[in-house]
């Protein structure tokens, strides 16, 4: 379990013109815990007591000069040490006010980064890969310093720690999309390289982070797309390998990214099970808000978020139980709890919550008692629990619910599934068959909430959706209780178009003498009125459920680019179907009669606009063939002719609103007035 407990801002950052510059440049520890060494993005180093928020001194380089990598604590001599201009090593006490005074000296390399570590002498790292110690390179600042890297090679991380007495210096570089990780080891100096395993999509990782654990380093990278790697290196490593190594790497976690992917995110290990990153959406969040969250990386589990507001910068600092989050103008430390990763503790914790009744209950929630027993249990969790205790548990509660129904073809929860998923603390990626499970048992509520909860469905399942929706006789679906504003939604569109009335600006456009060639134009049905035609799509060409579930797939976020290869799976009859459903939509939304509900979730015009562009891209060649398809292309030829006929008579009458707008209201106006206007 953990906690991200109240935060406060330490300091405010520096605007910088770039939209591209980090907000700061480092933070670090100096020898006393409350206490944290900033740099900022330009001139500036600040030591502050981190508890009352204090700064203790600053130090600022002349103007023209700026600082290069962030400033770090000697912790044999007591100092602190940061680089300027690339080259100039700048090293001062406390007590130095001035750092154009102190002690300087310029070497022969553009430096990358000084790394310090308690229990090891400061370190510095040349853009091009050579590492030395720092009382050595001061010693001789003008020394040769080798080329490590290839060409076109350059570092994108680094950082070093001490373990069993051997200090390591780690960084990973770029060259032409591939990425590589190189282990300095100090005394005895020994160099090894590894290649990181590349992603299909070839996007360089976000953030790394590294830790020391069971003597083991672990390496852990974020990518865009929401996937947490580890990759692990011995801290005795081989001996006698030459060459480039392979680095296998694990999948920790796999992240909801909303809309799209990841920008300006970070991930850092907090213990052996928990992962905190920034730059996220909130797995229950519709909107482009961005959290900072704590991850179970054994449970895959949300366990604590909260919002952070204003520009993030995709930088994230862990120091003795606090996090150090710049977004915004403001540098925020949100203290962080984080206890013993275990499924006892979690539910130990929810009934000590009083959620279970005693002590003397069988566990919280039986995965192993009959239906009926598990859906009081969870009727009562749900009921009962508060906000984080859910979140604990009910990630894990779904996974193992849904992996019972996989196993027992007998059991099946509908109504406890569904309470999870309306606690909103689920999404996709927490349990990724929970849809599918629901789509193999003709769950259609179930897969309503999913559809209108889930932020991060993929593709594949949004079109199996579809794809279930469409096929499944009308019959059947009409008897399933759905949720009941999308319903009356439903009920409103179709009943509009009953009483009748006006298009909006232009009469019905398949029955427009202009709005398509005569050779093209189809000839309406027999049975309606030839002097005051209808539509044929008055009557919705689905059933009243089923068009329910078809406006929950429309309203899915989505990528085009991933969505339209599954498109390709639907065949002739289902694709003529959906388009005969999204134009009867259309047309209903561009009636006078028709008002929308305000609050009712419905698909909006540009969403089943879109949806039919996808559709016609997928089966383009298919439906030009059908001959079941000739008159729904020619009807939405004639639809489209007819907008822009629309439009094309707005834009007439541009100019004239324009003038409108520009006269001024006449003064002489009484309660009682007609004025005529004459339009040129």
């Amino acid at each position: 379990m953990a906690t991200l407990n109240e935060g406060f801002t330490l300091c405010g950052l520096v605007q910088t013109p770039s939209a591209s510059d980090s907000a700061i440049q480092g933070i670090e520890l100096d020898g006393d815990s409350d206490h944290a060494v900033v740099t900022d993005s330009t001139r500036s180093v600040t030591l502050y007591k981190v508890s009352d928020q204090k700064p203790l001194g600053s130090w600022t380089v002349k103007q023209g000069q700026l600082l290069t990598c962030p400033a770090v604590f000697n912790f044999q001599t007591k100092e602190y040490v940061v680089v300027s201009d690339n080259k100039v090593i700048r090293v001062w006490k406390d007590e130095d006010l001035n750092l154009d005074k102190v002690f300087k000296a310029t070497v022969s390399a553009d430096v990358w980064r000084v790394h310090s570590a308690p229990g090891g002498e400061p370190v510095v790292l040349f853009q091009r890969g050579a590492v030395r110690l720092l009382d050595s390179l001061l010693s001789a600042p003008q020394q040769p310093i080798e080329d490590i890297l290839s060409e076109e090679e350059v570092i994108r991380w680094s950082t070093n720690m001490v373990a069993e007495k051997q200090h390591f210096v780690l960084f990973t570089t770029e060259q032409k999309g591939e990425h590589f990780l190189y282990v300095q080891r100090l005394n005895p100096n020994t160099l090894q390289k590894y290649r990181l395993e590349r992603e299909d999509s070839g996007a360089p990782p976000l953030s790394f982070s590294a830790s020391l654990r069971d003597k083991h380093i672990n390496l852990l990278y974020l990518y865009r797309n929401g996937c947490v790697y580890q990759s692990v290196v011995a801290v005795r490593g081989p001996v006698g390998l030459e060459g480039v190594q392979a680095l296998p790497r694990s999948l920790r976690l796999r992240l909801p990214a909303g809309e799209g992917e990841l920008g300006a995110a970070s991930a850092v290990a907090l213990d052996e099970a928990h992962v905190a990153v920034v730059g996220m959406p909130h797995p229950s969040a519709r909107t482009g808000k961005d959290f900072l969250c704590i991850w179970n990386t054994n449970f895959q589990t949300l366990q604590a978020g909260k919002e952070v507001v204003g520009r993030i910068h995709g930088q994230v600092w862990c120091y003795l139980g606090k996090l150090f989050v710049p977004h915004g103008k403001a540098l925020s430390v949100i203290p962080y709890e984080c206890q013993k990763s275990s499924l006892a503790s979690a539910l130990g914790k929810l009934r000590h919550a009083g959620i279970a009744g005693n002590s003397g209950v069988s566990p919280l929630v039986s995965l192993t008692g009959p239906v009926e027993e598990v859906q009081r249990e969870v009727e009562a969790l749900v009921s009962r629990g508060e906000a984080q205790d859910l979140q604990l548990s009910v990630g894990w509660l779904a996974r193992h619910l849904v992996a019972r129904s996989q196993a027992e073809t007998a059991f099946y929860t509908p109504g406890a599934l569904a309470q999870l998923v309306q606690t909103q603390c689920l999404c996709h990626s927490v349990c990724p068959d929970l849809l599918l499970l629901a789509l193999e048992h003709k769950d259609y509520f179930l897969c309503q909430l999913c559809l209108q909860l889930f932020p991060d469905i993929p593709e594949v399942v949004t079109c199996a959706c579809l794809k279930t929706f469409i096929s499944v006789p009308d019959g059947d679906v009409e008897m399933v209780s759905l949720e009941p504003d999308s319903v009356s939604l439903m009920e409103g569109l179709v009943a509009a178009g009953a009483r009748g009335g006006q298009q909006n600006g232009f009469s019905p456009p398949l029955f427009e003498e202009d709005s398509c060639d005569a050779h093209h134009q189809p000839k309406p049905p027999q049975h309606q009125d030839k002097k005051n035609p209808t539509l044929q799509l008055e009557v919705c060409p689905v059933g009243l459920h089923k068009a329910v579930l078809l406006n929950e797939v429309l309203q899915t976020p989505y990528s085009d680019n991933l969505l339209l290869p599954h498109l390709k799976d639907l065949n002739a009859q289902q694709v003529i179907l959906f388009l005969q459903y999204l134009h009867f939509v259309y047309l209903k939304y561009s009636q006078d009669v028709y008002t929308q509900t305000p609050g009712l979730r419905s698909p909006t015009v540009t969403q089943i606009i879109d949806w039919v562009c996808l559709l016609l891209d997928a089966h383009f060649t298919v439906l030009v063939m059908a001959p079941d398809a000739k008159g729904l292309l020619s009807n939405l030829q004639s639809f489209v002719k007819s907008q822009v006929k629309l439009f094309s008579e707005l834009g007439k009458i541009e100019g004239s609103l324009q003038e409108l707008h520009k006269m001024k209201p006449s003064k002489d106006i009484s309660q009682y007035s007609i004025e005529v206007i004459e339009l040129f």
